[in-house]
């Protein structure tokens, strides 16, 4: 019997912030692996590592939701490590700041979570196993965003 597990992206699996934040190198190790912050643990926001060592938040530019080189990169290791492990459905997050409406927000957090999808599935991933979902700016991956 296949037995499937549901995995939070925040690539979006995060699909945060309507701006790219400063980079914390305190989360890069050495070995090109990231250590505690978003993505550190399974589960909803705040967790979803998926493929070890290869971080998970993907960042947009403000009122974007166009796919940059560093977010195709991560998803580049996501998507292998996904086609490696066919047992796992994933959800892709859409994320946004508190700056405008609630229903624009809902829809750029859809534009990129599907932005993230269409990406993933291009990369090899079946489309029955990678779901979207937008929060708009209900939900903001950065507090005081």
């Amino acid at each position: 019997m296949k037995y499937k597990f549901i995995a939070l992206l925040l690539v979006a699996v995060g699909v945060f912030a309507c701006e790219t934040p400063p980079v914390d190198d305190s989360r890069v190790v050495t070995d090109g692996t990231y250590a505690d912050g978003i993505g550190s643990e399974y589960g909803g926001l705040g967790g979803g590592e998926l493929a070890p060592g290869v971080y998970d938040t993907v960042y947009f530019a403000t009122d974007s939701s166009v796919l940059d080189s560093g977010a195709k990169e991560v998803l580049n290791a996501q998507a292998s490590w996904l086609k490696d492990n066919a047992v796992l459905d994933i959800v892709v997050e859409g994320h946004c700041d508190e700056r405008a409406t609630r229903e624009y927000n809902l829809a750029l957090g859809e534009r990129r979570a599907n932005a993230i999808k269409r990406y993933l599935i291009s990369s090899g991933v079946d489309s029955s196993r990678v779901s979207t979902i937008s929060y708009g700016k209900e939900r903001p991956a950065v507090a005081g965003s």
